[in-house]
């Protein structure tokens, strides 16, 4: 039996990965581990928009320890359901990172190339750190090696939608992580 994930309509056909339940469980787990990795600093978590926006709100609530954030919009997809692998940076940060404690929050990985080309980029900004907290791992997809340094879940190839995750900017609404079939 297929759940359905909230929000669906009659002629779409959504299938529950993770429900908000799960997805919020996972947040408070790993919110706990960053506050005491980051205890005594105030790291700079940047937000890659759009997809990262709602696990970013739902994190820094769970955090307990001073913080700042930031946001930069990439894209690789453009309207498509596969990276063109061609990353462009379309909205860039409105502060120095120089000198700073730096999280970058993304919603999935999957190729690993747009986060290569982020860690290069952002790291030629010379922060003290720069670490990755993403969402979603996809490591079946990487082009490229990458290892997230906090994941809250490591899921199939398959191409998912809800909380933040779009198709085509549809469907960032639903609260739970959908797979959308076809």
């Amino acid at each position: 039996m297929t759940e359905k994930c909230a929000g669906e309509d009659n002629n779409e056909k959504f299938e529950v990965m993770l429900t908000a339940e799960q997805i919020e469980t996972r947040i408070k787990e790993m919110a706990e581990v960053i506050s005491h990795d980051y205890r005594g600093k105030k790291p700079l978590l940047i937000c890659i928009l759009k997809g990262a926006v709602v696990f970013l709100s739902d994190l820094i609530r769970c955090l307990n320890i001073p913080l700042e954030i930031d946001f930069i919009a990439v894209s690789s997809y453009g309207a498509d359901t596969k990276s063109s692998g061609v990353v462009r940076i379309l909205k860039d940060l409105e502060q120095s990172i120089q000198g700073k404690e730096v999280l970058i929050v993304e919603d999935i990985v999957d190729t690993g190339l747009t986060l290569s080309y982020l860690v290069d980029n952002l790291g030629s900004r010379h922060p003290n750190s720069l670490k990755v907290i993403t969402l979603l791992d996809k490591p079946d997809c990487r082009k490229v090696e990458y290892k997230p340094d906090y994941c809250g879940f490591t899921i199939p190839d398959r191409f998912v939608i809800g909380y933040g995750l779009d198709c085509g900017e549809n469907y960032r609404q639903l609260p739970d992580l959908c797979v959308l079939n076809d």
